[in-house]
């Protein structure tokens, strides 16, 4: 059997530090990012100040990993990546960068969604093959 090598509280390490950063970019530079990439500020600003609740869940999971917060921050990053494209499909217009941007991040977030499903699946085997 070929073991993943994170477990579910080093994925949502992972996730916290690129969330965060993400939150960080989008809240600080909100004016700088819509400048370069023709995306709203206030959409921008606001996706960054949306992040601070779902930090506060992915931090809680890096500390005491539970198999239903994990399954929603899950969840919840899923509908982040639909979110992404949806927005730019049908409510706004950016310039090629900004689809590169979204893009990206919605990617990046995709990723963690599959690093946190593989460790928890991998976790949950473990725990059956011990039982």
């Amino acid at each position: 059997m070929i073991r993943f090598p994170l477990n579910v509280r080093q994925t949502m390490i992972v996730d916290l530090v690129g969330t965060g950063a993400t939150a960080v970019l989008a809240i600080a530079a909100a004016g700088l990012t819509a400048g370069l990439t023709a995306l709203p500020e206030p959409l921008i600003r606001g996706a960054g100040l949306a992040l601070i609740p779902f930090l506060a869940l992915v931090l809680a999971m890096a500390v005491k990993p539970a198999r239903g917060g994990v399954i929603a921050v899950i969840a919840i990053n899923i509908a982040w990546v639909i979110a992404s494209f949806a927005t730019m499909a049908l409510f706004v217009s950016p310039n090629a960068f900004g689809y590169a941007f979204v893009t990206a991040q919605a990617l990046a977030v995709a990723l963690f969604a599959e690093l946190q499903i593989l460790a928890l699946r991998n976790e949950s085997k473990a725990a059956r093959a011990y039982a």
